[in-house]
């Protein structure tokens, strides 16, 4: 598995240099998925990762209003999907 890994990474920085950011995103998903079961992180440790880091309704509201501070600003949001 850790070949793989390191193959995936060359291969990602690779598309990069070539200049396919699309497909060199496609291929870090793979080696994020590689790393979790590496890593062997629990599913349950996962989600509460991504349930900490999405935001509840009323942030992306604010977010979303350019009246508030910080308004219209774009906020990545992580969901576990297994």
């Amino acid at each position: 598995m850790h070949s793989i890994l390191a193959t995936l990474e060359k291969c990602r920085a690779a598309l990069v240099k070539d200049g396919r950011a699309e497909t060199a995103k496609l291929v870090s998903l793979a080696i994020l998925d590689l790393r979790i079961d590496l890593s062997k992180i629990p599913d349950s440790d996962l989600k509460a990762l991504c349930d900490a880091m999405t935001p509840d309704d009323h942030a992306v509201e604010r977010l979303n209003d350019p009246k508030s501070p910080g308004g219209q600003r774009r906020r990545a949001e992580l969901k576990l999907v297994k």
